[in-house]
């Protein structure tokens, strides 16, 4: 959907909503509604960017449009966000200096292989993901613990761009497990990639994947 501020329109006000508008207002008497750039989506019924979203509309208590907008200024290209994954405060120098670079170039990785040429526009964690981190006492310590290995499940949101022009937004869970992290650069990592599909389903996979990891002989 695109619209545009006439001459003479008050700031915060547009002369006139979008009509594809009018019967998501009447579905929320009392509050507001979203104008979504439908250039910048693939499925208006997927996973929609914070930043696809012009504006916010206001609706009356009788379910209509009052014309009045209030712009998003996050509005345009959709951009990497990981920070509900760096916000934590779970170790995560297991995956190395820069844990949101390594994720995102296993993923870049993930869809080249699935699609070759195929690159990430950009990428979003979009819920606080799910760890599991196991070890062993240290001998000379015994309320210290050595971690031995360390997975994570986290949900993302992604625009891919394929060769042939074609943009999509996908969704899912990307979830990696490294064991032999007492062993420096020997440890071993295995990732997976499961499109569509709920935090909580691939949070209960973590425990047989991590175990599935061949740790370093």
């Amino acid at each position: 959907m695109t619209t545009s501020i006439e001459p003479g329109d008050e700031p915060g006000r547009r002369a006139t909503p979008p009509t594809e508008l009018i019967a998501e207002a009447a579905r929320h008497p009392g509050g507001s509604v979203a104008e979504i750039d439908r250039t910048l989506i693939s499925d208006p019924n997927g996973y929609i960017p914070g930043e696809a979203v012009r504006g916010m509309w206001k609706v009356d208590a009788i379910g209509q449009l009052t014309g009045e907008f209030q712009p998003n200024p996050s509005y345009g290209p959709a951009r990497d966000d990981f920070t509900k994954l760096l916000a934590t405060d779970h170790w995560l120098d297991w995956l190395g200096h820069d844990p949101a670079a390594t994720i995102r170039e296993s993923v870049a990785e993930i869809i080249d292989q699935q699609v070759p040429g195929a690159t990430v526009r950009w990428m979003k964690i979009t819920e606080e993901p799910r760890y599991l981190t196991a070890g062993r006492r240290a001998p000379d310590d015994p309320d210290s613990l050595i971690v031995t290995r360390a997975a994570l499940a986290a949900s993302f949101a992604i625009g891919v761009d394929s060769p042939s022009g074609r943009y999509d937004i996908l969704w899912g869970v990307y979830s990696i497990a490294v064991v032999g992290l007492d062993s420096g650069t020997r440890a071993r990592s295995r990732a997976w990639f499961d499109l569509w599909t709920p935090l909580d389903a691939a949070e209960q996979q973590l425990r047989t994947r991590i175990a599935e990891v061949e740790p370093p002989s």
